[in-house]
């Protein structure tokens, strides 16, 4: 009866189902999980709900980085219309195991901006996601025909525990798509959102994002 309560349904939000686990792991401090970064990418969606602004579920991502036939990546990621979005932004897993369901260790972020045309990977730890995110990154500019380049962000905040990795993901993804749709965001701006990132996300904000991502379920739940 425990495990059943534990995989109780508590929430559908579009086309996301969380769990009961899934609050154990927000009242934390836990590694988060696939399906809360997915809940959070999504909300994140509803709130900036640009046409050219695509946040990638952790699924979608993982298998981009895994396929074992890249030939057939095309017609996989078609329906995701890379080539008509300005913003694109990974959640990178640093699972290899396809067998392994919600496998890894360590979340990082990789965005690409169209009109730097440049992908920024910001990991909280350092860059030792570096690989998972560059197999991404030449997973995508294979299907997008693309000569972007590739970085690694140094201003990225460094998380101070082993498990906050995720709610630095889920921040700094908050974080961009707020520069994003910022009526003051210059057209041309090589810096994009590297300043802002650095500024805000600290250790303390990241810390209090575990409990508005909680909160938010909650809210959520009751409606």
């Amino acid at each position: 009866m425990e495990n059943a309560n534990v995989d109780e349904k508590i929430l559908s939000y579009n086309d996301v189902v969380l769990r009961r686990s899934d609050l154990d792991i927000l009242s934390g401090p836990y590694f988060l999980n696939d399906r809360i970064i997915e809940f959070y990418f999504s909300y994140l969606t509803s709130c900036y709900p640009f046409e050219d602004v695509l946040l990638v579920p952790p699924s979608i991502t993982f298998w981009i980085k895994e396929c074992p036939d890249i030939a057939s990546l095309k017609d996989f990621v078609e329906p995701l219309y890379f080539s008509r979005k300005q913003l694109i932004i990974f959640p990178i897993n640093d699972n290899a195991d396809v067998t392994i369901a919600e496998g890894g260790s360590h979340w990082s972020l990789l965005a690409f901006e169209r009109n730097e045309n440049i992908f920024v990977h910001h990991d909280s730890s350092g860059g030792i996601n570096n690989t998972h995110a560059n197999r991404v990154f030449r997973a995508v500019i294979y299907c997008m025909s693309s000569d972007a380049r590739y970085v690694n962000c140094s201003l990225t905040p460094r998380q101070v525990n082993g498990y906050d990795c995720g709610l630095f993901v889920t921040a700094i993804a908050r974080e961009i798509c707020r520069w994003y749709g910022s009526d003051e965001r210059p057209k041309h701006a090589k810096d994009l959102w590297f300043s802002a990132v650095k500024e805000q996300i600290t250790p303390f904000l990241v810390s209090k994002m575990r409990n508005e991502i909680l909160e938010l379920v909650q809210s959520l739940m009751v409606k």
